[in-house]
Parts: C-alpha cells; sequence; structure tokens
C-alpha cells in the first residue's frame, strides 16, 4: 500500500569496519533515493580538502644555493633529495600545532638515510623505512626543516613569504587522506527497494586516524550548513523588526491619546513607545510606580483596541525584534 510521507526517512544504521591501521570502512543506512549520493560526494571532498596534516614547507642545505643544485657527496641531487624528502610523512609535535617547527639535522657518511633518521625531539615520522638519499664516506650532510600544519596542496610560491629567504620554499602536501571511494548500493527497506546504503573506503597515510578524519569532516560539514540556519533566523528577524506590526508599535505613546495623569506616569520611567507596553505583563504594568488601577485599566484599553491585550504571548522573534528596534529608537532619541 503507498503511503504519502511528510518527511524523509533518516539513516539509523553506521558501522565502522578496521581494515588496517590506516583504512577504514564505514557503511551508512538507509537513505531515501537521492540522499546517498547527496551527502556522500560533499563528505568526500570535505575528506580530501579539509583533513589536517603536516609537511615540510622550506628546507635549508648546507652550501646549496636553489633546488636544482647538486649536493657534494650525495649520490642525489638537491631536486631528488627533496621530491624524496615530500614524499616521507612527518607529524609535527609542537606544544602549539599551529605554529612552525624548525628542526635541525646533520648526518656524517657513508650512510644510507631514511624516514627513520628523521625522527627526532618535536618530529615522528610516518613512514620510517622510507628511503631519503644516500652520502659518501667523509661526507657531512647538514640541512634544516620547516614543517607546519594545514589543510590541502599549498604550492611553493605561495610559501615564499611564510619562510626565512634563505630557505627554498617546498611544495606542501597536507591532506593525511591518501583516499576516499564510495559506493551507492540498493537496498530493501520494508519491502520497498528504493532505499540505498553508501560505503566509504577511507585510507590515511598513516598521520591520523582514518575514523577520527571522517567525523572532523562531519563537524566540518555542520559548520559549513550552520550558516544558513543563522542568516535565515537573522533575516527573519530583519524581517519582523521591518514588518507593519513593529511599525505599528514604535509610535509614540502620546498616539495613544491617554489621560495626563497615565501619560505622566509613564513619561517619568522612560517609557515612550507602545511597544514597551506590549512588552510588558500585566503585573509589570500594575507595578510602574504611582500608575493605580483606572490608569491601569486604561492603558488596557487602548491595547486591547491595538489587538495586544495585556499579557498575550508573543513569539520569542517578535518580542526580540520588537526590543531592538525600541533600543535602537531610543539611543537615536539619545
Amino acid at each position: 500500500m503507498k503511503v504519502i510521507k511528510t518527511a524523509p526517512h533518516v539513516p539509523t544504521d553506521i558501522s565502522v569496519e578496521k581494515i588496517n591501521d590506516r583504512q577504514i570502512r564505514v557503511c551508512v543506512s538507509a537513505f531515501e533515493s537521492g540522499y546517498a549520493i547527496t551527502l556522500a560526494h560533499p563528505i568526500r571532498r570535505l575528506l580530501l580538502q579539509s583533513s589536517v596534516g603536516y609537511a615540510p614547507i622550506g628546507i635549508k642545505i648546507e652550501n646549496v644555493a636553489h633546488e636544482f643544485d647538486s649536493v657534494r657527496g650525495m649520490s642525489e641531487d638537491a631536486a631528488l633529495f627533496i621530491a624524496n624528502l615530500k614524499n616521507i610523512r612527518l607529524v609535527g609535535q609542537a606544544k602549539n600545532p599551529d605554529e612552525q617547527l624548525v628542526v635541525h639535522y646533520s648526518f656524517k657518511g657513508p650512510a644510507k638515510l631514511c624516514g627513520k633518521h628523521l625522527e627526532t625531539e618535536g618530529v615522528e615520522v610516518v613512514d620510517k623505512e622510507a628511503y631519503l638519499a644516500t652520502i659518501n664516506e667523509d661526507v657531512q650532510l647538514d640541512f634544516a626543516l620547516i614543517i607546519q600544519r594545514g589543510m590541502g596542496y599549498v604550492p611553493s610560491e605561495s610559501i615564499r613569504g611564510l619562510i626565512p629567504s634563505d630557505y627554498i620554499p617546498l611544495d606542501a602536501y597536507f591532506t593525511p587522506i591518501r583516499k576516499v571511494v564510495y559506493n551507492i548500493e540498493n537496498m530493501l527497506v520494508d519491502g520497498n527497494p528504493n532505499f540505498e546504503r553508501v560505503v566509504f573506503d577511507i585510507e590515511s597515510d598513516g598521520q591520523v586516524d582514518p575514523q577520527i578524519a571522517f567525523q572532523e569532516a562531519i563537524k566540518t560539514m555542520h559548520a559549513q550548513m550552520h550558516i544558513f540556519s543563522t542568516s535565515m533566523a537573522h533575516s527573519k528577524a530583519y524581517a519582523l523588526e521591518d514588518s507593519l506590526e513593529i511599525k505599528d508599535l514604535v509610535r509614540k505613546v502620546e498616539d495613544l491619546d491617554l489621560s495626563a495623569r497615565c501619560f505622566n506616569c509613564l513619561d517619568k520611567i522612560g517609557i515612550k513607545y507602545i511597544g514597551e507596553l506590549v512588552l510588558m505583563d500585566a503585573y509589570e504594568l500594575k507595578g510602574i510606580k504611582n500608575l493605580g488601577k483606572k490608569s491601569y485599566d486604561e492603558i488596557a484599553e487602548k491595547l486591547e483596541q491595538l489587538k495586544y491585550p495585556v499579557g498575550q504571548e508573543l513569539s520569542p522573534e517578535f518580542k526580540a525584534s520588537l526590543k531592538a528596534r525600541i533600543d535602537k529608537l531610543k539611543s537615536e532619541d539619545n
């Protein structure tokens, strides 16, 4: 039997399978047709572009002027050495993770240098066996790295101004996520075949746990979407503030044509606008100094005529907009 819906089905099942330390599989279901890809594609994009990782952004090699120079006593020239270096994933351990970390190295030959040789206080190496360079006997290799935390890819020309002039800027590959693949599978829900399951396969380079990266991507998505709820609320408040109802309530109290005694009671405590009376409940109105029962009844009658009887329930948005408009007018008066 066909059912008329008033809201889409909300997924309730999620499972995370750990393939290894760097790979996970995430399954989420059940989505109505079309909803799975609507969410899966931006999540993939956020994982690849917004995940935060570490990368060397600058290098200074003793007696090397530029990246196309040769390095005395090393099998590799500077360009190949730098290429090997960028393939080794480093994780900074600075107290402030957003600060640049400067690390100095000195090696004596003969030696075959690998990722593990870059480990030092403040730096952890993920790819410990990754090849770096070979230096000959009676050679000393001295170099310094600047390591920073970031996201995405930043070309060397954009980094030039972030490092000292005697350092060679490096293309920075911050992204710790190597691969994100998603598949959308059909599934049966209550006899209906038009439901879908999305399966993510996520692989990191070892800098971060892929499950944590997935959770951070979801947080980023929520943060990006939040602007719509806040802006819509702001637009609603603006529309209320500019509405005919509020314009009617920001007229001066004199327009109510109150008796002199009643008007003077309000004037003495600084009530200038009709909306200020509308925002008061019966207890607050009766508490106005020297406002007797007759004057209270007079105000209540006038507000009744305006279709805003004393004690009427107003929406929080309407009350906030009315108060904001009155505060603005009072500040302009002063």
